[in-house]
């Protein structure tokens, strides 16, 4: 059962219900890439390029659409080897001329080469096209098909194709394909007239075409695969799937231009394994449709790869496939660091079940990774496999993982790296510097030199892989997601996930701050010239959450040090680039959280004129009035709505800075009213809290879910419990004789208090409350119970604030209710 009406007395929840005042909720995210959702170190390209279009990845059906060779370039190869021509002539007049230009072609007589454009005047397809009648003919009919087969696809106004005109293509070609002596465009004319029988629905045709015209022919051709594509489709239109998922596993293992199409084809079928298995004519078969099975199944498969090695050891399907399942075993075993989650779903899976059923499957994951270390093994040892060192780095990674450093130590030794080839070279670089990394991980002090090398090598291969979207000055977005960004996503897992929860274990903030932005900075160049621009969502939150004055100091020294050629140099190389009116804005910012407001006056003093602080927006309010504005001077009740105010009356980080420094002196200097300037500077920062109108002087981030979490920070003593806030109220009402002004102080005592109830009870779920949960009743009780609220109708029940405050607070007018 969920609670939340008596929670209603409670002053946190107020920002529960209506966490909509402010969006500036960004604790989760973008939408997750479907390339990087998991720490990954093992290359999905390791085995070479051929099948990585079927790598892993449970976010999409494909790792990628992309075929490793290209229709067109075959197409254009058979073309100009028949013709004796160069290919790329036979490639512009096929696929690389305008719409006009294509008109022209396809109503070309042959009688005279100046009846098209100038340009393709010296083509030297076109002009063995005008020699050769038979092939301009075909070469004609096939244009005189494109209309018909291509008709473009809009999923809310389909265009119906000419089923009528196609069925007639198809029986021109038909007669044309018995008629044709050449063998080459007798094939080509079958195919179109198969292509044509398929797309009118008239399976029956096509398949009697395949079988009659194009199976039997003699010529080697891509052209043959194509067709059987149709003749698979046809088998499967006329109610006979597992053949169809047979043939399209043929059509996969023969053709690379069309492999995406048969493999999507094949599971389109629905047909089982063993469906298409009882069709298999040789162990080349069966192999084929055990990967193609394997590729297709996002869970733990030992047997696809089992069997695929069993009918052929040779094939590069197996060096795929285990890749794969290491792959897997990554994404249930590697565990990303609370520094640099890979994917917003962290935020949302951090419960007590999804943990238990974590560990309750961490035996499955080792035993399965046992298992295909036992197969990584056996595929080295017995060398069938073209690349059996492939058997031994996917040894030596997985025993990393499974925190066997000696035994993965041990694996590598035996390989040579200069013998290698250059994926696995580059795969056994990443092992040995994961290994040596391992005492990192521990927290214990390591010897950054042995590091420097693989480290400067990945900076280039990340460099060198990034290099076309500094060309296109395309820094934030990336079509193509990261799919072809496997250096990139190794450093940066390497720097953030490695390097810099090791330097905070060893209490260095400054240089895990150094290893995050490094681990962000894809390109040699910064976009604008700012470091800020070129970090992460997790970089930037790090540096605005996790450092202190003294952090801040350090990284200043490495900011004005001169370059030296070890890991402070490799890390702080970026630091020039860091704008100067940002670093000291963050600098004064850490020092407001510190109270040492003589020092924040001191580095907002360096910050330009014209800076342009962090001011959040309300995505619901009126046009033009989005902005919020902070005073943390003002006084306030309720929580709830927070109480803004205009630019006008605003107050920026350097002018609080200024007048809390005032403040502080007069405590000092005026001990008369030292009660007052306790009780402002407490008023002050309980506003600078989460609860408050000017939490944005020193958080960078404001979250609905902030109240439901734990500290983690150092500044969330005030931020989430108001700590100093409560230590200056106590100082005010110890100071002051005034009951009035002694019932205020009690007043926001219960208030902070209250704040640290909540956050000692991290049992908030989204606003949802079990009521059986034993902490929750604690927590309930705790703010029913809350000491202040009782002194106050105790001793101030008769002052003019207790009247105010009994009809402008709900809780504190249940509470004296007896509610």
């Amino acid at each position: 059962m969920t609670t939340f009406k008596k929670l209603s007395i409670i002053f946190s929840a107020f920002s529960l219900a209506y966490f909509g005042e402010i969006a500036v909720n960004l604790a989760c995210g973008g939408e997750v890439d479907p390339y990087d959702y998991y720490v990954s170190y093992f290359h999905n390209n390791t085995p070479g390029d051929e099948y990585t279009s079927f790598a892993f990845t449970e976010m999409a059906y494909l790792y990628s659409e992309d075929n490793v060779e290209n229709e067109a370039d075959i197409n254009s190869r058979e073309w100009a080897k028949y013709l004796d021509v160069k290919e790329e002539d036979v490639y512009k007049v096929m696929y690389k001329t305008d719409s006009a230009t294509g008109v022209k072609l396809s109503e070309y007589t042959g009688k005279s080469i100046s009846e098209l454009p100038d340009s393709l005047h010296q083509n030297a397809f076109l002009l063995a096209l005008t020699k050769n009648k038979e092939a301009l003919n075909y070469y004609s009919f096939a244009k005189d098909c494109e209309p018909l087969a291509n008709v473009s696809w809009n999923e809310w106004n389909p265009e119906p194709r000419d089923s009528a005109a196609m069925e007639n293509k198809a029986k021109d070609a038909l007669k044309l394909t018995t008629t044709e002596k050449d063998d080459f465009l007798k094939l080509r004319y079958a195919y179109q007239s198969a292509r044509m029988f398929h797309y009118a629905g008239n399976y029956t045709d096509c398949k009697m075409v395949y079988e009659k015209y194009v199976k039997p022919a003699k010529i080697n051709s891509a052209v043959k695969g194509w067709a059987e594509a149709l003749y698979a489709g046809a088998v499967r239109k006329l109610g006979h799937p597992e053949e169809a998922a047979y043939i399209f596993s043929k059509v996969f293992a023969s053709n690379p231009e069309r492999r995406v199409q048969a493999y999507k084809n094949y599971y389109y079928t629905s047909s089982p394994v063993n469906g298409a298995l009882k069709y298999a004519k040789n162990n080349d078969e069966k192999t084929n449709i055990w990967a193609i099975n394997g590729f297709g199944n996002s869970e733990f498969d030992l047997e696809s790869l089992q069997k695929t090695y069993q009918y052929n050891s040779k094939s590069l399907l197996n060096g795929a496939l285990l890749v794969r399942e290491v792959n897997k075993l990554e994404q249930d075993l590697i565990k990303d660091n609370d520094l640099a989650k890979v994917s917003y779903s962290y935020y949302f899976s951090g419960s007590e079940n999804s943990k238990k059923y974590r560990d309750s499957i961490q035996n499955l994951n080792f035993k399965h990774l046992n298992q295909i270390r036992d197969f990584s093994v056996k595929l080295a040892a017995e060398k069938k496999y073209p690349q059996p060192e492939l058997g031994t780095l996917t040894a030596a990674y997985l025993s990393w993982m499974e925190n066997k450093d000696l035994l993965a130590s041990n694996y590598l030794k035996t390989l040579n790296p200069d013998r290698l080839p250059d994926k696995l070279r580059d795969q056994y670089r990443i092992v040995d510097l994961l290994i040596k990394s391992k005492n990192i991980q521990k927290g214990n002090s390591f010897n950054e030199k042995d590091l420097l090398p693989t480290l400067k090598w990945l900076d280039e291969k990340r460099f060198e892989e990034n290099k076309e979207q500094v060309k296109n000055q395309n820094y934030y977005y990336n079509w193509a997601g990261n799919a072809n960004s496997r250096f990139t996503l190794t450093t940066r897992n390497f720097y953030q996930q490695i390097l810099a929860p090791a330097y905070m274990k060893m209490g260095d903030t400054a240089k895990a701050a150094l290893a995050m932005v490094k681990g962000d900075l894809k390109y040699k160049t910064l976009n604008e010239n700012s470091l800020f621009k070129n970090m992460s969502y997790q970089t930037s939150s790090f540096w605005q959450e996790q450092l202190s004055p003294k952090s801040m100091q350090k990284l200043a020294n490495f900011k004005n040090a001169k370059t030296t050629d070890n890991m402070n140099g490799l890390l702080s190389k970026a630091l020039s680039q860091l704008n100067n009116d940002d670093f000291y804005e963050l600098y004064g910012t850490t020092y407001l959280r510190t109270h040492q407001y003589d020092k924040a006056v001191q580095m907002f003093s360096k910050v330009s004129s014209n800076y342009n602080y962090f001011s959040p927006e309300n995505w619901y309010a009126i046009e033009g009035e989005t902005k919020l504005y902070a005073n943390p001077f003002i006084e306030t009740i309720n929580d709830f709505p927070k109480k803004y105010v205009s630019a006008k009356k605003s107050i920026t980080k350097k002018s609080f800075a200024i007048e809390m420094l005032r403040l502080q002196k007069l405590t000092v200097n005026d001990k008369k009213n030292a009660a007052l300037y306790y009780y402002k500077m407490a008023n002050a920062v309980y506003q600078t809290g989460y609860y408050g109108n000017s939490w944005f002087l020193i958080s960078y981030d404001w979250s609905s879910y902030d109240n439901s979490s734990v500290p983690k920070f150092g500044y969330d003593a005030d931020y989430k419990k108001a700590q100093t806030a409560k230590a200056w109220y106590l100082k005010a009402r110890a100071l002051s004789t005034n009951a009035d002004f002694k019932a205020k102080c009690t007043f926001m005592l219960a208030k902070c208090a209250q704040k640290q109830i909540i956050m000692n009870y991290n049992t908030v779920s989204f606003g949802y409350y079990d009521e059986k949960d034993v902490k929750y009743k604690d927590f309930l009780s705790a703010n029913y119970h809350n000491p202040y609220f009782k002194e106050l109708k105790l001793k101030y029940s008769k002052t003019p604030f207790y009247a105010t405050a009994s009809n402008e607070c709900s809780y504190m007018g249940d509470f004296i209710a007896g509610k």
